[in-house]
């Protein structure tokens, strides 16, 4: 069995939040995969289902961000389950946005859910770190996280939370190079090798066109000596 943690605030004023995208990639996992209706449980919202073979729980804490370790142990205790089977997904300033890396065990750069959860399961647990960027400034980071995602940033999330939903099979069965691959086929899925882009096309007319020039002066520089 598999623990899987998302970390937000709870209640509809933070629901679009970016600290809050580790709810919205359990959301996206319990729709997409047919996980049972959410109940209230450990101080948790907690759900239900299984990802190919691994029966798994997914888990949103519904105490604030610096509490959220409480509703993590008391699960992980209930279940007697160990930090190896805990997986918690969360913001991460300091990856790009859309770019998401794993991490199991190390500590917890500042992060008041990592920190919460480290003081009531220990550091051994794997974490999705979920990239929303830096505002460019420690000052301005308490507001940032607490803001809603723009517009703008739509895309990008959709495909992320996309890319989560498809690979939460391989996460459960703990192959973290799938679960990374199936992520990055939905944020940079690869080029077409059979269509060249027009700029290549371009280049490569333009490298030709000099060489014809070249054969027409050389044959007419020839007719001079007929």
């Amino acid at each position: 069995m598999k623990l899987f943690v998302g970390l937000g605030n709870p209640g509809p004023k933070y629901e679009r939040n970016r600290h809050n995208i580790g709810f919205m990639a359990l959301d996206r996992i319990a729709e997409d995969h047919g996980f049972s209706p959410w109940k209230s449980k450990f101080q948790a919202l907690l759900s239900e289902g299984k990802l190919g073979s691994e029966k798994v729980l997914l888990l949103k804490p519904q105490a604030f961000m610096n509490l959220s370790g409480q509703s993590v142990g008391e699960a992980m205790r209930f279940y007697k389950l160990t930090p190896a089977d805990v997986v918690v997904l969360h913001d991460e300033l300091d990856l790009a946005p859309g770019k998401a890396r794993m991490k199991q065990g190390g500590g917890h750069a500042g992060h008041n859910g990592l920190r919460s959860i480290h003081s009531h399961i220990g550091a051994d647990y794997g974490r999705v770190r979920l990239g929303i960027g830096h505002p460019g400034h420690k000052d301005a980071v308490a507001g940032y996280v607490l803001r809603d995602f723009p517009k703008a940033d739509e895309d990008w999330l959709d495909d992320l939370m996309r890319g989560i939903s498809d690979g939460a099979t391989e996460l459960a069965r703990g192959d973290g190079g799938k679960f990374m691959n199936a992520v990055a086929l939905r944020v940079a899925p690869p080029r077409s090798s059979t269509t060249k882009p027009k700029a290549e096309a371009k280049a490569g007319k333009a490298e030709k066109e000099p060489a014809s020039d070249t054969r027409s002066a050389m044959e007419k520089l020839l007719d001079k000596f007929k």
